[in-house]
């Protein structure tokens, strides 16, 4: 009878022998083996920025496994292969005799890179017609193939184009006639001046302190409205705003910048600044200013950037300005970390906001655009491993990113202007603002990647805070949201989406311009113009591609809309400014705006 517990017994003593007997496995347990895993991952994600290889790759093994199983498709690009070859040689033989023979192929419309009439002239107009029918048969070769996935689809196209543009004829020194003359016209010299161009940026990236930013001061150039730094915790700095009006609207404002970026995007200078621009329509104005994270800021999670952000600039602003619902603003990543906090408040029956306006700012991730192109499964593993060794998400890994999704513009025409014409571009303060990057933190990037890009949870009621899930048709104050028709980080029809999970009046706007200048649209600004339209309370929903058929259109800046939107849903009455910071409540001025986080290296 005692034979069972006996065998047991010594089954557990020679399991005990065999580990103690080999310490290597107990020692090399799965954990083990995962580190292992990661700290090569992390190794490999320093040499490629944090782009995954394997994100590639398998997109390029989807698209070519389904064109191999499709003799259709094969045909079709072979005869228009053909096709092609006979266009320009037709077109090149008429060149060769009359010159009058017309362009078989076109450049995108926004494609500036053959605007110069120096391309019209044989050879250099026969290289970028080669090139623009080489681009507009990848363009046909890597649409989706019956079977694969979407995304691989998007993201075969996107890499054909950019690896296609690295050998655009306007990149090629002895193939761009504008290089040509100007070499030939100053014997060289643009050269000279290209190469020293070069190695100031070389070694500035060295030193991580980009070419031009130096141009513009913090708190003399750009962040320069004056304030007040009224609070600080580990995680930011609340700026309020000194008055420059008699009276103010009763009801403040407080923005919610992207801590992916410096906040004074907001305000740089003064001609162009949107916080001098509301202090000057009589608004009491208070801006958070994000600590620039470090490794030790590992943990810090999503929800943190809630707590010790968005709710503690309201409790400091309703001591400041006591009595009185609060103006929230968000713009980009702040923008959606407002709407989660919105929400919040909503659920748990916090009624201290006024309205919520969301600049940029995506809610739904379904589609997300061009930056989903970069954000799979494999990618985000990839970014996370970099992260786990780093601590943090490095402003160079970003700033690749969105180099890339914006190449033509960002890199080559740039590289063309400065190393092969030898001219510098003249640094403005958007470019400073651009060059002023920070980091991102391990914790809260995984979780904003996994729980919303990934994972779309905000949008699909699955995103939880405190335990519990959260709405965003709980929001009932009202809402203004503004979209930008280039915007590459928040495409307007993806951002146009909180309409589907709101059920409260919202004022759409759609601006021209792209992530950063159809914000930063100050009334005076050439060629601005918006739609903007109304949805009540309760209507029913219309897509977006019709709203902008219906919507009406608008000349000039959309800020002074915005202003008095706000004013419409403040109090009648205007008030005499509210006192900097709130001593007798422990809010004492710490020190003049722009502050100590800004300046954070």
């Amino acid at each position: 009878m005692d034979f069972p517990v006996q065998k047991q017994s010594l089954d557990a003593r020679r399991a005990l022998e065999r580990r103690a007997a080999s310490p290597l496995t107990s020692l090399l347990h799965t954990a083990s083996f995962e580190t292992l895993d990661r700290a090569a991952q992390a190794t490999a994600a320093r040499f490629t920025q944090g782009i995954s290889p394997h994100a590639q790759m398998s997109a390029w093994i989807d698209w070519a496994a389904h064109l191999a199983e499709s003799p259709g498709r094969q045909l079709e690009l072979a005869m228009d292969a053909l096709a092609s070859t006979a266009r320009l040689a037709h077109f090149g033989m008429h060149n060769l005799v009359s010159d009058k023979a017309a362009r078989p192929f076109a450049p995108e419309p926004s494609d500036r890179r053959f605007d110069d009439p120096a391309w019209g002239a044989f050879p250099f107009l026969f290289f970028e017609q080669s090139f623009l029918a080489q681009q507009q048969w990848w363009r046909k070769a890597t649409r989706e193939v019956r079977g694969m996935r979407a995304n691989n689809a998007a993201r075969v196209s996107f890499l054909a184009s950019k690896y296609l543009d690295a050998f655009s004829p306007s990149n090629v020194p002895w193939l761009n006639p504008v290089v040509i003359d100007r070499t030939q016209r100053e014997g060289g010299a643009n050269l000279v001046r290209g190469f020293k161009n070069f190695l100031e940026d070389f070694f500035d990236a060295a030193t991580q302190s980009p070419n031009g930013g130096d141009a513009y001061e913090v708190g003399k150039d750009v962040a320069a409205t004056p304030g007040e730094v009224v609070y600080r915790n580990h995680l930011m700095e609340l700026i309020q705003y000194q008055p420059t009006t008699e009276s103010v609207c009763a009801e403040p404002i407080l923005i919610v910048p992207a801590w992916i970026m410096k906040y004074y995007v907001l305000d740089l200078a003064a001609h162009h600044s949107m916080v001098r621009y509301l202090v000057e329509r009589g608004f009491t104005v208070f801006m958070i200013s994000w600590r620039n994270p470090t490794a030790e800021d590992r943990d810090i999670r999503l929800d943190d950037y809630r707590i010790l952000g968005v709710m503690e600039a309201l409790r400091v602003i309703n001591a400041v300005v006591p009595g009185r619902l609060v103006h929230a603003a968000g713009y980009c990543l702040g923008g959606t970390l407002l709407a989660i906090a919105a929400a919040t408040m909503a659920r748990d029956g916090d009624d201290r906001l006024a309205s919520v306006t969301l600049l940029a700012s995506q809610t739904d991730f379904s589609e997300p655009g061009d930056l989903m192109l970069f954000v799979d499964a494999a990618q985000v593993a990839f970014l996370e491993d970099m992260m786990w060794d780093q601590g943090y998400l490095d402003t160079y890994q970003m700033s690749g990113v969105f180099m890339a999704l914006r190449s033509n513009e960002l890199f080559w025409a740039r590289a063309i202007n400065e190393y092969l014409l030898g001219e510098r571009e003249h640094p403005n303060d958007l470019m400073a603002w651009s060059a002023d990057q920070t980091r991102m933190p391990y914790r809260m990037h995984t979780q904003y990647l996994r729980g919303l890009f990934l994972e779309n949870r905000l949008t699909a009621g699955r995103y939880a805070v405190e335990d519990d899930v959260i709405a965003l048709k709980d929001i009932s104050v009202p809402m203004f949201v503004v979209g930008t028709e280039t915007d590459h980080i928040s495409p307007w029809r993806s951002v146009y989406k909180a309409h589907l999970f709101t059920d409260n009046e919202m004022t759409f706007v759609l601006t021209n311009g792209g992530h950063n200048a159809g914000v930063v649209s100050e009334p005076g600004h050439p060629g601005r113009r918006y739609h903007l339209a109304v949805r009540a309370r309760n209507d029913r929903y219309v897509s977006a591609d019709h709203w902008r058929e219906r919507a009406k259109l608008f000349e000039g800046s959309w800020w002074p809309a915005w202003a008095s939107w706000l004013e419409r849903a403040s109090a009648r009455e205007r008030v005499a400014p509210p006192p900097m910071g709130a001593p007798e409540k422990g809010f004492v001025p710490l020190e003049p705006a722009p502050g100590s986080y800004v300046r954070q290296r």
